[in-house]
């Protein structure tokens, strides 16, 4: 697996398109839907994994530009990247859990991916009202140009939407995150969060801190206010898979 696959890094390319070259690939005609089938153009689209905490910390303004333009389609196709986000239900119970209220598309077999040529997650394609694609941005960050190519799109001009985080702003310096482990790890690390992806039920130890698995996903174990270098400890109860270990960067001092 490729490194925009693994890591989904913070800040990654905002590229501007050849609106004149680029159009919408189709859906396949037998992909399954969440909240109905989308229609019509503009359209923003994202892949994302809801075991992914980079896909999670996108997913805010994912909804908050569907609330606010109302003339845009916004689509999700959602691509597992772990054994527990490859069930069609759990994809289901993870959508209606995060409150999407738009179309998203369970991309089982990643015919959507490919017909893409899609490199990680979250990945996301802003379609012009002919179909032709704008602009594009692979990770997270890219906030402020996806909305400013948004507002381009629909012809309006507003404030766009502060950053929800402040490892977001724009002027943000910050620390290098520890690389993400395969498996259940207990060890050092430097970063501005820690989180780990379940499957299974029960319980966890992190630090001396209870946390209960009751769904599969991605889950919080640690939160800074800025990058720390710590010791996580982390022990697996009965019942419960731990898939990986995810760091998210956190500002320098």
């Amino acid at each position: 697996m490729d490194a925009a696959r693994q890591r989904g890094p913070l800040a990654s390319p905002s590229v501007r398109a050849p609106v004149d070259h680029i159009a919408a690939p189709p859906f396949p005609p037998r992909l399954a839907w969440i909240n109905g089938r989308p229609d019509g153009f503009p359209m923003l689209l994202e892949f994302w994994d809801f075991c992914r905490v980079q896909s999670l910390r996108t997913l805010p303004y994912m909804r908050a530009w569907r609330d606010r333009y109302g003339d845009l389609t916004v689509v999700g196709v959602h691509a597992a990247g772990f054994p527990p986000s490859q069930n069609p239900d759990a994809v289901r119970d993870a959508v209606a859990r995060l409150d999407l209220g738009y179309p998203v598309a369970i991309d089982t077999d990643f015919e959507v991916w490919q017909l893409y040529g899609n490199l990680g997650w979250p990945a996301r394609y802003l379609f012009d009202d002919r179909g032709m694609l704008l602009h594009y941005h692979y990770g997270e960050g890219g906030y402020e140009e996806t909305e400013l190519a948004i507002q381009e799109v629909l012809g309006v001009e507003a404030p766009v939407i502060a950053p929800l985080r402040p490892e977001e702003a724009p002027d943000a310096r910050l620390e290098p995150q520890t690389d993400d482990v395969e498996g259940p790890y207990s060890g050092p690390y430097t970063a501005g969060g820690v989180w780990a992806v379940f499957g299974g039920s029960g319980s966890v130890e992190v630090n001396g801190r209870t946390i209960e698995v009751d769904h599969p996903g991605a889950y919080e174990l640690i939160a800074h206010d800025r990058s720390t270098t710590g010791e996580l400890s982390l022990a697996v109860g009965a019942g419960v898979t731990c898939y990986a270990v995810s760091f998210t960067p956190g500002l320098t001092d």
